[in-house]
């Protein structure tokens, strides 16, 4: 998998429903592995004490080609009733690193599992509504070194691609280094080599990771 979605690291996104006097009350935040999850869960808890339900789901991006890990919790409510579907909106939105809390306060009138189905799915989506989404792809962090007079030239090369932020070292040459996505690399070697007339060196540094540029 060269790329996948991620909603931003440094908030925490929340959407809220009315149902027949209950409310759900949905959260969705960036989390990397079950103790993040555990720890979000029990912040939510102690916020909304008087509560009845903290139901939730999340994909966590396993290492290598390993499975994703999905895990749904209906948390007192009718099963597949409030886990599976804010698991599926998750999925919907071909998110990894997610997690979503619905937070339910009973208003008095039971909505039967068509109904709380409904209501979960919905208060999730109200969450996702208004995330900010990035989108994380594998790199590899390479090192350009070029002449003086070609650093216009890689400069807007680069930029024409959508590139426009890499760190630059002046000495007896210019050296641009910057991660650029695996799928692309090959692609823009080449460019680089025809334009510059092969008078660029490129180099990898270190193994491929994903990052979010």
């Amino acid at each position: 998998m060269d790329s996948f979605n991620i909603p931003a690291q440094d908030k925490i996104f929340t959407g809220e429903i009315v149902e027949k006097k209950s409310r759900f009350i949905g959260e969705l935040s960036y989390a990397e592995t079950a103790e993040q999850v555990a720890e979000r869960l029990m912040e939510v808890r102690k916020r909304h004490y008087d509560a009845r339900h903290h139901c939730s789901a999340y994909i966590l991006k396993a290492e290598g080609t390993a499975p994703d890990i999905c895990h749904s919790s209906d948390d007192g409510e009718p099963q597949g009733t409030a886990g599976k579907p804010i698991l599926e909106v998750i999925k919907g939105a071909g998110l990894k690193n997610a997690l979503i809390i619905v937070t339910r306060y009973f208003g008095g009138t039971l909505l039967g599992t068509g109904g709380l189905s409904r209501a979960y799915t919905s208060a999730a989506k109200e969450a996702l509504a208004r995330a900010s989404i990035r989108t994380v792809r594998l790199c590899q962090q390479m090192e350009f070194t070029f002449d003086y007079q070609k650093e216009g030239a890689v400069r807007r090369l680069l930029s024409d691609r959508g590139y426009n932020k890499w760190k630059s070292e002046y000495t007896d040459r210019v050296c641009f280094k910057l991660p650029l996505p695996l799928n692309e690399l090959e692609s823009l070697k080449n460019v680089l080599v025809n334009k510059m007339e092969g008078q660029i060196e490129m180099r990898e540094v270190g193994k491929a990771e994903y990052l979010t540029i």
